[in-house]
């Protein structure tokens, strides 16, 4: 049976974000604006050798702006040229979106299932009690330890996604300790970022981007490796003053001691923690997609309803209510994917990309390196997948960067930080909504408690391009 602190643990995560900054109006509203964005920017198109564009091919293509597409409903594959978007064709970009991330989607529904079945066990709540034991309640070494392990399997192997398991554990974490659930989610969340930011040996952006401007995988290294550690005591030193803001203490009240975990739990915990070491291994050695990831969810949920003593239908019942819990994150993820598919059907991203490329001076380097990563922080509203903005971006900045001395790797790392400084908190983010959304906290509370260290992490960056391109 669930214990009484399982109960209270659970509905307490079950808690629904406020109505008020839901993230779901916020996406349908910026989709909104990506319509209005095909009608007043003209379309171009960039000719592409796979999905990588061709610098100084962009051509503009003729388009009828006239308002009278917006209740027209047509086959885009029927028609050649350019037209703005239909209110259908914003209808349309939501299926579309959900198919496009289907991966994704379905993986963030099976994590909500299991997390159902560790978190009704009790298994949670007991294993947070013994670790806060552990620390004997210093609230600010965990945090440091756990900024710190987050932000280098990030920064090393890539992880986000598969973070997303963690979420549930971080928000349990903060209630346990008597904290707003934003400060667990904002430790693990902020790791990540840095991670991706510094990207040491992350897979992810440098085997794309590095070999599309001429240069070894995983060159630079002992450069980004300064750039981690910068950023990683900002990002500490942000949730410190936040703790101590919120009124923390260091030292919290443990009430039981020599408290021990039942033996059930131990297993279900050890099980989990096995599995996510073996997950951050595996999906790097065989390059494990989506749907590897999500049947590897799949197998380790078993385990753990075989573990939990759950009836096999108690356990289906569990494992749904979990799902239902993230079912927003789930959805959240294909409108966000809409915006993308609506501007680039009307030809319209391209664009703005060479529009953007403009903001690279000629003659002033230290020009060029901040346009350069002022561009990639706007794209990247636009353009959240790292892969993706990498494809389009960096052939067409990293010539334009060479006119004026900037370096093919200070144009990576212009990349680095602009995609992982914007990526915390672009609201067209799907792995970003689907934290929130897991986490049941709101865009815009979580832009309020992040606008800040975005500044912070801003300007560093900034600095370091400067002080690199110098």
């Amino acid at each position: 049976m669930k214990s009484q602190s399982a109960v209270d643990t659970d509905s307490q995560v079950a808690k629904e974000p406020s109505v008020k900054g839901n993230p779901l109006v916020i996406l349908l509203f910026i989709l909104l604006i990506a319509g209005a964005l095909t009608y007043l920017v003209d379309s171009g198109s960039y000719q592409r050798d796979g999905k990588v564009v061709i610098p100084g091919t962009f051509q503009l293509i003729e388009k009828d702006t006239s308002l009278s597409h917006l209740l027209s409903v047509r086959d885009k594959e029927d028609i050649e040229g350019a037209t703005p978007a239909s209110v259908a064709d914003l209808l349309q970009a939501i299926p579309k979106g959900l198919d496009k991330a289907s991966g994704l989607i379905f993986m963030v529904l099976v994590i909500g299932g299991m997390f159902g079945i560790l978190t009704s066990s009790g298994a949670i709540d007991n294993g947070l009690h013994k670790l806060i034991g552990l620390v004997k309640g210093n609230i600010f070494a965990l945090t440091i330890i756990l900024m710190t392990v987050f932000s280098f399997g990030s920064t090393m192997l890539g992880l986000a996604s598969e973070y997303l398991l963690v979420i549930p554990i971080m928000v349990a974490l903060s209630r346990k300790v008597g904290l707003d659930p934003i400060y667990g989610f904002a430790i693990l969340t902020i790791s990540v970022k840095v991670g991706y930011i510094a990207s040491i040996l992350n897979p992810l952006p440098l085997t794309i981007a590095q070999p599309l401007v001429g240069l070894p995988i995983f060159s630079g290294a002992m450069q980004r490796s300064v750039y981690f550690v910068v950023f990683l005591m900002l990002g500490v030193g942000f949730m410190i003053y936040k703790l101590r803001k919120a009124n923390s203490v260091s030292q919290i009240s443990i009430d039981t001691p020599h408290f021990t975990i039942p033996f059930r739990h131990v297993l279900m915990l050890a099980v989990m923690f096995i599995s996510i070491i073996f997950l951050a291994i595996a999906s790097n050695q065989w390059q494990w997609k989506h749907q590897e990831i999500t049947s590897y969810y799949i197998l380790i949920s078993i385990l753990l309803a075989l573990i939990s003593g759950y009836k096999p239908s108690e356990a289906a019942q569990v494992f749904v209510e979990g799902m239902k819990k993230v079912l927003l994150a789930s959805f959240l993820i294909g409108v966000a994917s809409a915006v993308a598919i609506v501007l680039s059907d009307a030809y319209v991203l391209d664009t703005i990309v060479n529009w953007m490329s403009g903001f690279i001076g000629e003659g002033n380097k230290y020009a060029a390196v901040t346009g350069m990563f002022v561009s990639q922080l706007l794209l990247d509203v636009l353009i959240p997948s790292t892969s993706g903005q990498a494809a389009v971006s960096i052939p067409i900045l990293s010539p334009l960067g060479q006119l004026s001395g900037v370096t093919s790797q200070q144009t990576v790392t212009a990349f680095l930080f602009g995609n992982g400084i914007t990526n915390l908190l672009t609201p067209t983010s799907g792995t970003l909504l689907a934290y929130l959304a897991t986490a049941g906290i709101s865009w815009t509370r979580w832009f309020k408690f992040v606008l800040p260290l975005w500044f912070i992490f801003s300007a560093a960056a900034l600095v370091l391009l400067c002080l690199a391109v110098s």
